[in-house]
């Protein structure tokens, strides 16, 4: 099964969810000191866990996610906790699905990998001094039904940023979930 990129699949995950929203990522909570003032583009967001989280926080975020069914739930929420937030549906597969998303002062992907094309331009779309904060499943996660090979955070995924981009931080962690990192960098050109 393709776990990461399928949308039916996540779009029938949303339809059964419950009215409460998850908690959002720790490694997020925990990094939140890291994110400059301003805006933030949450790739992949879901039903808005972590929007939801930076909203609170005090930023403007946009979340862009395929699953439609997300996206309700996303407004949902954003409504219940009078929250106002800016959603696009976006379909990641296409290669080219963020050459017209704008630019940003912060960038979240979170349980997401980007495929090589959109990691090349990834500068494009944010401020100088703004933050890359990603995290996911990684390198040294077990492959199983849901997540492939494919879709773990790999180190030499960052060797093409490198000359925009320095890392501040990296983390890695491991609980009953499987394997995590996260990197978080910032924007120096």
């Amino acid at each position: 099964m393709e776990y990461m990129g399928n949308k039916e699949y996540w779009d029938e995950k949303f339809a059964k969810r419950d009215d409460n929203l998850l908690n959002p990522e720790k490694s997020l909570v925990g990094g939140i000191g890291y994110f400059k003032r301003g805006t933030i583009l949450d790739i992949a967001c879901g039903d808005g866990r972590n929007t939801l989280f930076l909203l609170e926080k005090g930023f403007k975020v946009t979340g862009i996610d395929f699953s439609s069914r997300g996206l309700e739930r996303l407004k949902m929420f954003s409504k219940k906790y009078n929250y106002d937030v800016n959603t696009i549906q976006i379909d990641l597969n296409n290669p080219n699905a963020l050459n017209d998303i704008g630019v940003f002062d912060n960038i979240l992907i979170n349980h997401y990998r980007l495929n090589k094309e959109q990691f090349t331009r990834i500068e494009n779309h944010i401020s100088d001094n703004g933050v890359l904060f990603i995290c996911g499943f990684g390198h040294m996660h077990s492959i199983d039904s849901k997540i492939r090979e494919e879709d773990l955070i790999q180190p030499a995924d960052f060797n093409d940023i490198k000359k925009s981009f320095e890392l501040i931080k990296y983390i890695e962690d491991k609980d009953e979930r499987g394997f995590f990192v996260t990197y978080i960098f910032r924007k120096t050109s």
